[in-house]
């Protein structure tokens, strides 16, 4: 295995889609909707294309991260700009082999190269903690209905970058997925069968 990083390139895109559809197949939900979002993404201007990266074994494609613009909006409507992180995919066969940290590590770091403030993502808060993400309430910040849980974190790329920063966090509307949408965009993939696992029934 001989992992390497590079940024996305457009001949990637359906490769990539296929790649993160079989990362969260069944994953958190019956089918998913993360190769959809991936493929929005690219579309909107929030989409930052140089925070956009593969991980590949030689020329196979193994994992991607991607990254949108979002916004922190106080309470005098002044408005930040921060980032948004996800989906971050690996393909099953891959998993657990450190790809994953790769990728978030390498971005991260291109991203303080490119003077980003800071990301702010919803995730396990045991794997993004480990990254420096810490719940989001610490910097005043909380969710677009006002709400706080240890699965919204931040992480500041510069010293103090979310200083005087606070308020509520709005993702680029991208991420409003609706069921027919996500239909149509199946039928241009191989079928797969949806499962209900006890853990998404809870």
């Amino acid at each position: 295995m001989n992992i390497s990083i590079r940024i996305e390139e457009e001949n990637d895109y359906r490769t990539v889609e296929y790649m993160t559809r079989e990362a969260f197949w069944n994953l958190y939900k019956p089918g998913c909707v993360e190769h959809l979002l991936v493929h929005k993404i690219r579309k909107v201007p929030a989409f930052v294309k140089e925070l956009s990266f593969v991980a590949h074994d030689d020329d196979k494609i193994v994992g991607n991260i991607i990254y949108s613009k979002a916004k922190v909006i106080n309470d005098k409507d002044h408005e930040f700009e921060v980032l948004c992180l996800g989906p971050i995919g690996v393909l099953p066969s891959y998993q657990g082999q450190g790809i994953g940290s790769f990728l978030m590590n390498y971005s991260i770091e291109k991203a303080k190269q490119l003077r980003y403030k800071a990301i702010i993502l919803f995730g396990n808060q045991n794997y993004y903690h480990r990254f420096g993400f810490i719940n989001a309430k610490e910097y005043g910040i909380q969710t677009s209905s006002g709400d706080n849980f240890e699965e919204f974190m931040a992480l500041e790329l510069l010293d103090g970058g979310l200083n005087g920063i606070s308020g509520k966090f709005y993702a680029d509307e991208v991420f409003e997925i609706e069921e027919d949408e996500l239909e149509i965009f199946e039928k241009e993939f191989p079928r797969k069968e949806k499962l209900v696992t006890d853990t998404q029934l809870k």
